[in-house]
């Protein structure tokens, strides 16, 4: 299978790109390279230095047909979708419009890397299921809410093949420390550093943390059916902040503490996901706890030592 990983120098696009090398499937990368990097590109993988906003990207895969899109690339931050929305919705949503109407052409299947908590918002039925009505809080959810939608569009109108995987919060090797998103990895970075992290708000929401790999599977599995819709993906299990630092702070063998500063805009207090329906269509169930999984993470920060 020939498939196009957009953001595949990224977090979860990366080792994406890497198990479907593995598998033996030819693998095009584009990224432009903002937040990726290109220590994560795997050097079998056909690299191509490109924003998904532009023509080229566009051309790329018209000129390629790829069978599969696999979609990363993003602007992925909460918090900047809220002070920059006009940004947030031209990245994720005109960026992803202009990937969508190439792969129409191509005639190639699409998996959109979408959200499960920003689109539930503060939910009353916990784990929260795909039937949930979706009323984003954030115009980060607001545009990939809207992106679903045109995938559904595209669907009926052109007969084009899609999943919509709707994460919970992916944490794992190579997340990004330096960012807004991503507290797993920022805490990791901020103990390496000897520096108390802070936690936003009073440290009590709570979080369904998947690790990377997992949602590597998921996207096998979807990349493997002809299955349309949209699918939770998640472990059905919440953690609050404070627990998950105490759980980093405790297998980095450090104690540093950490500090408390305001909760930021446009972030919810609880989100747990539901993902009994991609166990049902797709076969894919949680296979790394959250203690195996923070392990896993804080040992490969500490053998990097990407911080320092």
């Amino acid at each position: 299978m020939r498939v196009l990983a957009t953001g595949g120098a990224g977090f979860i696009g990366s080792h994406l790109a890497d198990a479907l090398l593995k598998r033996g499937d030819e693998v095009i990368v584009i990224d432009d390279l903002s937040t990726g990097s290109s220590q994560n590109l795997n050097p079998d993988a056909e690299f191509h230095q490109l924003d998904i906003r532009s023509r080229q990207a566009a051309e790329l895969v018209r000129r390629r047909r790829p069978d599969a899109i696999v979609h990363h690339a993003a602007q992925m931050s909460v918090s900047r979708s809220v002070r920059e929305p006009a940004f947030d919705a031209d990245v994720n949503l005109m960026g992803s419009i202009n990937l969508l109407e190439a792969a129409r052409q191509a005639e190639a299947r699409f998996i959109f890397a979408s959200t499960g908590g920003a689109l539930y918002g503060d939910a009353d039925i916990l784990p929260t299921p795909e039937t949930y009505p979706a009323w984003p809080v954030s115009p980060y959810g607001v545009s990939k809410l809207a992106f679903e939608h045109y995938l559904h569009c595209y669907g009926v109108q052109h007969g084009l093949g899609y999943t919509a995987l709707r994460y919970a919060n992916v944490y794992g090797p190579r997340q990004n420390p330096h960012g807004e998103a991503g507290v797993v990895a920022i805490f990791c970075l901020n103990l390496l550093s000897a520096e108390p992290p802070t936690v936003n708000g009073d440290g009590k929401q709570t979080r369904d943390f998947i690790h990377v790999a997992d949602v590597v599977r998921a996207n096998l599995a979807a990349l493997d059916s002809d299955q349309r819709g949209h699918f939770n993906v998640g472990t059905g299990r919440h953690c609050d902040i404070n627990t998950l630092f105490e759980m980093i702070e405790g297998r980095m063998e450090v104690s540093i503490g950490k500090r408390h500063g305001p909760a930021r805009p446009g972030d919810q207090r609880t989100s747990v996901l539901d993902s009994s329906l991609i166990a049902e269509k797709l076969g894919w169930r949680p296979e790394m706890s959250l203690e195996a999984g923070v392990a896993d993470t804080v040992d490969w920060f500490r053998r990097s030592q990407v911080a320092l």
